[in-house]
């Protein structure tokens, strides 16, 4: 992983300070569109201002777009990357017949039960998709089908209407598209998160209240549950009201397709661990099963509340016997289901206790400043 910030050598890729050059020419060429595009190559108002994050052609870059500031992403680093739409290569000319609707709408929601797992109804593709002729339409179509390529920008397009713990998409051009920057966590931060000049034993305690309502969103609100395999500090950030919103969702996936990944050939069930998200070898058949054995949950308090909540981070304000049971909860949190057993039972359990014990510890605070 190279993480850079400018200024920096020229030859890592990602700070390549001519990013916005690259990006219009192909948008003047007539390649690309998006409603950023504009702003990026024409009105001035959305301005490169440094790189985040680069690996493997994935791009994360932050960005000043009139008065905020923004992270344009990409999963890959040029636009001619992504493979194109074989309808756009077959209707050539002007005299060549339109691409019918109901066409490329079975095409977009192949591609989405093909990225996501997920069948979608056609009228949940809107914003997905440009419903509609006219002038660059085409353009309009082939940036689309590099972004529909992408599978945190289908997520980040449909979710957060039913999840406030999902990032909005808030334009795109080509194949960069662009959200709310927010200050990720890092385990550098004694905290986690960034939480300066405020009172960080609440703080903390509203923002694993905040998680706990993520795994309760993403358990229940969507048609199937959604797993994060990938659990740690930078891969969420955290509003003003301590809100916890997922900004790199690469490696979270709904149940279909979770049971695909997990569905592996095994000898041994390390076999069948993949990144945060566990499964067991059935040793009869040599196969790993298809149930994912721990949870979101398991993994939040074993990665995130530990390092919050162990014998070592006490806040003074709280009792030593909630400070305990706190301390208890999340050790059994940690360590509920994973590869010996089946998590879904144990997991509704302790996350009550941790709910209760959180807003009890959040009340004692509260008192304490009184």
């Amino acid at each position: 992983m190279a993480i850079c910030v400018v200024p920096c050598p020229l030859s890592l890729p990602c700070c390549n300070p001519l990013f916005p050059l690259f990006q219009c020419q192909d948008y003047r060429g007539g390649w690309l569109t998006g409603a950023l595009c504009e702003d990026l190559c024409v009105a001035g108002e959305l301005l490169y201002q440094r790189c985040l994050y680069y690996e493997r052609g994935k791009k994360v870059l932050q960005a000043q777009w009139r008065g905020r500031t923004v992270v344009l992403k990409s999963k890959r680093e040029a636009f001619s990357s992504f493979p194109t739409l074989t309808l756009l290569e077959e209707e050539v000319g002007p005299g060549a017949p339109g691409i019918p609707e109901a066409e490329l709408l079975l095409m977009v929601a192949g591609e989405v039960k093909n990225t996501l797992g997920l069948e979608l109804p056609n009228n949940s593709i809107g914003p997905l998709w440009p419903s509609r002729q006219g002038p660059g339409w085409r353009q309009q179509l082939a940036s689309a089908w590099s972004l529909l390529q992408q599978e945190e920008y289908v997520y980040f397009s449909l979710l957060p209407d039913l999840s406030r713990h999902i990032l909005p998409v808030l334009g795109s051009c080509g194949h960069f598209y662009a959200v709310e920057y927010l200050a990720a966590g890092s385990p550098h931060h004694r905290a986690l998160f960034p939480l300066d000049d405020v009172d960080q034993a609440q703080a903390i305690s509203h923002i694993a209240l905040s998680f706990l309502d993520m795994v309760s969103h993403f358990e229940s609100d969507f048609s199937h549950r959604l797993h994060l395999c990938d659990v740690k500090p930078e891969n969420f950030a955290i509003k003003r009201d301590f809100t916890v919103v997922a900004i790199d969702v690469d490696m979270a996936f709904f149940e279909p397709k979770m049971r695909e990944i997990l569905e592996q050939n095994c000898t041994e069930d390390e076999d069948c661990n993949f990144f945060d998200c566990f499964s067991k070898c059935d040793f009869r058949v040599k196969k790993c099963g298809a149930q994912r054995v721990n949870s979101n949950l398991q993994v939040i308090c074993d990665k995130i509340f530990r390092h919050w909540f162990s014998s070592t981070h006490r806040s003074p304000a709280i009792s030593p016997q909630l400070r305990l049971q706190l301390q208890q909860a999340v050790q059994e949190c940690a360590h509920h289901g994973g590869p010996s057993g089946n998590s879904r039972t144990a997991s509704s359990s302790v996350f009550w206790k941790l709910r209760w014990l959180l807003q009890a510890t959040l009340r004692e605070l509260q008192e304490v400043e009184k």
